[in-house]
């Protein structure tokens, strides 16, 4: 024994079932026949009772009124009146029981279109995938800005001539002449310092500097310091490490009497 499985589409009311079975038959709504339309709407609710399948009450109504509209079909047409003043008047043709449906069919399929539209809209849009907008300054990459930004060629112009000037002026060198001294006017000097402390008197190495002194006069006082030590007039010392340079007179000789000292320097 074979068995047979019939597969019902679902449908969301009477009208969508009237709509599916009017696109199966390819005909134009409002050619569409009562009669026809009716047995078909029929046979697809026996087929949904056979297979034990909920038929909800909108779907009985709609078979109702079909069977209305069948009928009224069916009926003769009422006959033509006529009346003894030789005015013929013809009752007013009843509305066709079809416009009403019709006018819903068109309607209904209207919004239906929208909201397939709608659906494939919904559908498009779950596909995407989106989330709040988050600050990405720091994944920028570090572009260093154009430090000649807004500048013509002219303004660049004028800033090069002004650096040129500047240049100039920077390379002007001026010359200092600064007053020379000698080892030996420096021996005579340290030996005059000594004169006013007195005979076997003592004088620190740092009386002899002062702040305002350049370098070459502490090197100066320094190599007659040394001078005055290799002729052995005086001696030098140091108290302890570090200590300030003690410098004694031994010798015999005035500040006067080293003036014929044969020294190139």
């Amino acid at each position: 024994m074979t068995t047979v499985l019939y597969k019902l589409e679902t449908f969301e009311g009477p009208l969508d079932l009237l709509l599916h079975l009017i696109d199966k038959a390819e005909i134009d709504i409002k050619d569409i026949s009562i009669s026809e339309i009716t047995d078909q709407y029929l046979e697809y609710l026996h087929d949904m009772q056979e297979l034990e399948l909920e038929v909800t009450s909108e779907f009985l109504v709609m078979a109702a009124t079909l069977l209305s509209m069948k009928s009224k079909l069916l009926l003769p047409k009422p006959p033509v009146i006529e009346f003894e003043d030789d005015f013929d008047y013809l009752l007013e043709d009843e509305e066709d029981p079809r416009d009403e449906l019709i006018r819903k069919l068109i309607e209904y399929r209207k919004y239906k279109g929208i909201a397939e539209h709608l659906h494939e809209r919904e559908w498009e849009r779950s596909l995407i995938f989106s989330k709040e907008p988050e600050d990405l300054s720091p994944f920028l990459p570090d572009v260093q800005e154009n430090p000649v930004k807004g500048l013509h060629a002219a303004d660049l112009i004028t800033i090069f001539q002004k650096a040129l000037r500047r240049a100039v002026k920077r390379n002007t060198v001026a010359r200092i002449h600064r007053d020379e001294i000698s080892v030996k006017d420096r021996i005579k000097e340290v030996v005059a310092a000594f004169e006013h402390t007195g005979r076997g008197g003592r004088l620190l190495f740092s009386k002899l500097l002062h702040k305002d002194m350049y370098r070459h006069e502490i090197v100066v006082t320094f190599l007659a310091i040394l001078e005055l030590m290799k002729m052995k007039q005086i001696v030098c010392y140091q108290n302890q490490l570090f200590d300030d340079i003690v410098m004694e007179w031994r010798g015999e000789g005035k500040a006067d009497e080293f003036s014929g000292l044969e020294i190139d320097y």
